[in-house]
């Protein structure tokens, strides 16, 4: 079984990680048995990264390769559609998978952004205008090549979106859905949390991008102020506390980390907060829950969806700001939780997809 996989882009081995997950998912299915090449539309030439086979556009034009399935993962209309439109009639079988983004129209789900980034109103327009064109776009696609095609979603809610934004029927499209959650990196799914006798922090957050207001640091901030007695840790960078002062009892450190910090921090922590105003899946918070930690985060819909399963997570409101941490943290200290979202439970549905549908 042959798959060529298409991305805007792709870990290389000059350090760049932008689209791990995809990588992931790529590394077990060749230890079972598929051959996957990646065509990154952001190469400029062909390079190997962890056994996998990347290649640019151009490189794939001059090979004569024949491939079993094509896989599109967060799927465009600059590359991954012209390249379909082009290519398509070569591949037998294609496979969609949806992240978010691409289906969601950004000024309706995410929140507004915080006072301090810079507002462009052409560029805010631009997106509407585009987000609305990929709709139209992908609509008459997907029916068009219905009888060839899967669809693969991280979540129901984000299922719940496509139909609504692309205004589209599943009877239309043969009713070929798959909900596959991503899986929790390998490190929290081998790993377990093993509380340092006395641990630093009540709280830790980690986040990518501070300056994300998906991420709720300023929902972490407040808590903070409002929880004097308790000791928060927040890891992430951004400009957030160049504009906001940030609480006294909540250290932040300014970098991203390696597996091995992380998990130090981790089990130098008593729960982990993790609150957010929008998510597709939520892989952070469910990789702190799969590790065995407690977890805190929002009671949106998303994540009443992907966490109802664990003992260990509590959600509450964005909107209130005097919760007591100390007594929630003291209700979830006692809970235990099974290993969820592992390879076994989400990426070997992913084998099964390729090898059988």
């Amino acid at each position: 079984m042959k798959v060529l996989v298409l991305v805007q882009d792709y870990p290389n081995n000059n350090g760049g990680k932008k689209l791990m997950y995809v990588h992931v998912r790529n590394k077990y299915y060749m230890k079972n048995g598929i051959d996957v090449t990646v065509l990154n539309f952001s190469a400029n030439g062909e390079y190997v990264y962890e056994g996998i086979r990347v290649i640019s556009e151009k490189c794939y034009i001059n090979e004569e390769n024949q491939y079993d399935v094509l896989i599109c993962h967060a799927a465009n209309l600059k590359n991954h559609y012209r390249f379909l439109k082009k290519y398509g009639n070569k591949f037998p079988r294609f496979i969609f998978f949806f992240h978010g983004h691409e289906i969601l129209k950004i000024s309706k789900e995410y929140p507004k952004d915080y006072p301090y980034i810079k507002k462009n109103t052409v560029k805010r327009i631009a997106r509407d205008i585009y987000d609305e064109l990929k709709f139209f776009v992908w609509r008459k696609y997907f029916v068009k090549v219905k009888n060839k095609t899967q669809y693969v979603f991280v979540s129901n809610w984000l299922k719940k979106k496509f139909f609504e934004n692309l205004k589209i029927k599943e009877s239309d499209l043969k009713g070929t859905f798959f909900i596959i959650n991503n899986s929790v990196g390998e490190v929290f799914e081998k790993n377990s949390y093993h509380p340092s006798e006395n641990p630093k922090y009540d709280f830790i957050t980690i986040r990518s991008d501070l300056d994300g207001a998906k991420y709720g640091v300023d929902i972490v901030n407040e808590l903070a102020k409002r929880n004097p007695e308790m000791k928060f840790l927040l890891v992430g960078k951004g400009k957030f506390f160049d504009y906001n002062k940030k609480a006294d009892n909540l250290d932040w450190i300014d970098r991203s980390l390696n597996h091995e910090k992380m998990l130090e921090l981790l089990n130098d922590s008593k729960c982990a907060l993790m609150p957010t105003r929008e998510d597709t899946q939520g892989v952070m918070s469910c990789e702190m829950a799969t590790f065995g930690m407690p977890v805190i985060t929002s009671d949106i819909e998303i994540c009443r969806e992907i966490f109802v399963r664990y003992e260990n997570v509590e959600l509450i409101s964005n909107n209130e700001k005097s919760i007591s941490l100390e007594k929630i943290l003291s209700g979830l200290q006692e809970k235990k939780t099974e290993k969820l979202y592992c390879a076994k439970d989400t990426l070997a549905c992913e084998i099964d997809l390729i090898f059988n549908c």
